[in-house]
């Protein structure tokens, strides 16, 4: 069942939404959420993407406007279109509306009409917004190289993470494309709640498909994968059937005709980071972590890798120097059996397999 889209709106704890903005929602077929304090918005927009934030700053300007800040400052809410209503006086109010981060100021007098239209357009930019993922709303490629390039920039401890579904082509011809989006965007949900509540200063993309980027700083690498990967294989297993839960796999036709047994969904990642150096562009380093993930999808259940080789010259750690603990590939994850039941594994596996 697809959920009615939400306008989420601010005004101060007394304020009552315009008339004009409550006629909009009904006429568009969507849900209006009044929050009465900076925080609740800050929480609500966290959870639910709204398709829009409409903040009325005719009764709380200073906590309207530092407000659209915050939005717009978070890198996880910043891909939220904000609407922001002003008063007529005093002058400048637009401008400093517009300086905050608004996507569209609303000004008080204008004729019911021309807010409506101007409501409808933000709604229709956003929605063609290629920097954002239509699927999933979070941030796409081109928010993705930019959150690259700011790290490399940066020059401190980074980790990049490639993350793809395992079989999810195959669970998409057995049980239709709806549930397919349903399994892409509880993925994409597991992501961005696990960076945000465990490297808040972290980024989560969306490349397309089943494929998926997030960044954060190398201190949480470990904790945020194990976590995401517990989280994963704790909830997609009940996207199946009881049956196919039960046993852990469904049987399936390769494109021979040939049966064979289909795991469930597993998630892996690959992992780069500039422990041993720095790259020099955001594309050397989606080739890296797309090459990382390539390799994680070699070994069986949800897994993460992290490549410990020289971004340089690609060569090996261990081809540089003597063999030690930053030259061993590390794997960790869960690997699932057949009863559909799930366990810990870690295992160290050399650097050289990773090639």
């Amino acid at each position: 069942m697809k959920h009615a889209p939400t306008v989420l709106y601010f005004g101060g704890p007394h304020s009552v939404p315009p008339a004009v903005l409550q006629a909009f929602v009904e006429n568009h077929d969507m849900v209006l959420v009044r929050q009465g304090d900076g925080s609740g918005v800050m929480d609500r927009a966290n959870r639910s993407f709204p398709a829009c934030l409409v903040l009325d700053a005719t009764g709380a300007i200073e906590e309207a406007l530092s407000l659209c800040r915050r939005i717009k400052a978070d890198p996880f809410t910043s891909i939220i279109p904000v609407a922001i209503f002003v008063p007529s006086h005093p002058p400048g109010l637009s401008s400093r509306g517009l300086e905050a981060g608004a996507d569209e100021v609303l000004r008080e007098g204008l004729a019911e009409r021309e807010l409506e239209l101007r409501l409808e357009l933000l709604l229709r930019r956003a929605a063609r917004d290629v920097s954002v993922h239509p699927t999933t709303r979070l941030p796409g490629t081109v928010q993705i190289e930019r959150d690259l390039a700011g790290r490399i920039d940066s020059g401190s401890p980074f980790a990049v993470c490639y993350a793809d579904l395992d079989h999810f082509k195959e669970f998409n011809d057995r049980y239709s494309y709806a549930q397919g989006d349903r399994v892409i965007l509880l993925t994409a949900r597991i992501l961005r709640d696990v960076v945000r509540a465990l490297a808040p200063d972290g980024f989560v993309g969306h490349i397309g498909g089943d494929d998926f980027i997030f960044s954060l700083a190398v201190d949480g690498l470990d904790e945020v994968c194990a976590e995401i990967l517990f989280l994963f294989d704790e909830i997609i297993p009940y996207q199946y059937s009881e049956a196919d839960r039960a046993a852990g796999y469904f049987l399936g036709q390769d494109r021979r005709g040939t049966v064979h047994r289909v795991p469930l969904m597993t998630l892996s990642i690959g992992v780069v980071t500039n422990r041993l150096g720095q790259f020099d562009h955001p594309a050397q380093l989606g080739e890296r972590a797309a090459e990382m993930k390539a390799f994680a999808k070699t070994i069986p259940g949800s897994v993460y890798v992290v490549d410990r080789r020289s971004p340089s010259s690609g060569r090996l750690a261990s081809d540089e120097g003597p063999m030690d603990s930053s030259a061993v590939q590390k794997v960790e994850g869960t690997m699932r059996g057949n009863e559909g039941g799930s366990a810990r594994a870690t295992e160290s596996i050399s650097q050289r397999s990773a090639t």
